[in-house]
Order: C-alpha cells, then structure tokens, then sequence
C-alpha cells in the first residue's frame, strides 16, 4: 500500500495536539520525532479538506510541514530511519529487531509495524503499560481492544496471562499482531479483524481499550458486561476533559477508579468492576 507521509516541523509540545486534530482524518501511523511529527495515511484516502484544515491550523499553532509519497516497499526503510527504541521506566523496553537489545528493563518487547498504530512512542500507549505493571495479569484472561500492533496484548502475554484474544478494525493490524506476537515468540494471543461484535466471548478479568473516547464511551456498556466482577478496564486515547466524562458513565455502571495518569495531553483510567 502507498502512503504520504505529512512531516511537521513544530515544538514537541504541540506534536499531542497535532495528533489529535489529524486523528479526525484517516491517519493510521504517527512517530513523534526531538523536532516535530511524521503522520501517515494511506495515498488513496488523501483529501482537500487535509490541506485545508493545515492551513486553518497554521493560524492557531506555529508549524510547518512537508508532504512526501512513501511506495509501499519503501516503508521498512521509512520505519527503520525513523523509529528509535522506547523505555517505559524499568518495567519495558521496545524496539525493533535492528537495535541492540535492551539492558536493564523486565520484559522487551521486539515490534515491527506494517502501518499499524502503537510502538510505545505514543503517550496514550506508554501510560497503558505502565498501567499494566501494577495488575496481576498471571493466569488471567485479556482482552485488546483495538490491539495495533499487537504491543500491549503481546505484553499480557509477557506478563503470565493464559489467554490474550485481540481485536482491530483494521487487517494490516490483524496481520501485524499476529507477526508481532510471532516475533516474541507469544503463543497466547489469538486475533480477529473486525469490531466490538464479532468476539462475543464474555469472562475477561483485564480489558484494554487504547482506542479514542467516543468509541470506548459508545462500548462501555458492552465492555463492562464482558469483565468478570472484580475485572480491570484499562482506557486511553483520549484528553483530560474526556477522561471526566468517561468516569461518570463508568461510575454509572459500577466502575470504580483505582488509578488515574496524565502525560502531555493525554489520560489514561484504570477501572475496577
């Protein structure tokens, strides 16, 4: 598949609201780089309003930005310029199968991307891990709601949980996963393409949905009925202001917060069934 890639060049600052604006278009890949933001979308899903919305931005917000036409063959070259390991505490490491491995974390995490969101850069992704290394994952079954690149379900799996079932709108993220869980030599993750729907299974002691608000806060109801009671519902994607709004219905619900974080402009919500 061909992709552009739109290059920004702004303070690091304003890469989390750039990604948010963007996500209203069909971007699937975002790597924040020390000088700005690269985004990708598909050549065939590019339209005017694009353009014409940079432009209106270009009044709020100071940047500037290159487009350029990435062939598809040419996306490992893009990926491997590009993408620099990532290090979430002590607690995980995640890089490439080109880098070095890492010294001195719990558990690495070797991730190559086919265009699919989720390599740890991303603030909502870094949170949800280290949300994850305060559950007791061992002998538990979880489920990855809107699983990427396969990162956090592959992680689960690190962790000691029995079974991992992920799911993803998106084929190339099924197809990533399913390399990535592979590439780490996980054998309990199983993977399906499609929505909420299609897996019907109930009975999970963990949930993570690293997705946007309006889709966990249309599938909260659905997902609660899935948890076992005494579950965990890892959410993120979203902004503070949001994070707000997604207490009170899980409240609503019987979700209670056990533990909350915010990182640039980005939140992350741990419930407890």
């Amino acid at each position: 598949m061909d992709y552009y890639q739109y290059r920004f060049h702004c303070s690091t600052e304003l890469n989390e609201i750039l990604i948010a604006l963007l996500s209203q278009f069909p971007f699937d890949t975002f790597q924040e780089q020390e000088d700005g933001l690269e985004a990708y979308i598909p050549a065939d899903l590019v339209e005017s309003k694009i353009e014409e919305n940079l432009s209106i931005w270009q009044q709020q917000f100071e940047f500037q930005y290159e487009k350029n036409f990435v062939k598809a063959q040419n996306w490992n070259a893009v990926w491997e310029s590009n993408f620099q390991p990532i290090i979430v505490d002590e607690f995980c490491g995640i890089r490439a199968d080109f880098h070095e491995p890492i010294p001195n974390v719990e558990h690495e995490l070797i991730i190559q991307p086919k265009m699919a969101f989720g390599t740890g850069h991303h603030a909502t992704t870094f949170q949800v891990i280290q949300m994850m290394e305060h559950l007791p994952l061992e002998g538990r079954r979880v489920f990855d709601y809107g699983c990427g690149t396969g990162i956090l379900a592959i992680l689960a799996s690190k962790l000691g949980a029995s079974t991992i079932d992920a799911i993803d709108i998106d084929e190339w993220s099924k197809e990533n996963t399913e390399e990535n869980a592979t590439l780490n030599q996980v054998k309990t993750v199983e993977v399906w393409r499609g929505d909420l729907s299609t897996l019907r299974d109930n009975g999970y002691d963990c949930i993570l949905a690293n997705i946007t608000f309006n889709v966990i806060s249309s599938s909260l109801t659905s997902l609660y009925s899935k948890l076992h009671l005494g579950g965990y519902l890892i959410t993120s994607g979203f902004f503070p202001a949001d994070a707000e709004r997604l207490k009170t219905q899980a409240g609503n619900l019987g979700l209670r917060v056990i533990r909350e974080s915010q990182k640039g402009d980005w939140a992350c919500v741990c419930f407890q069934k």
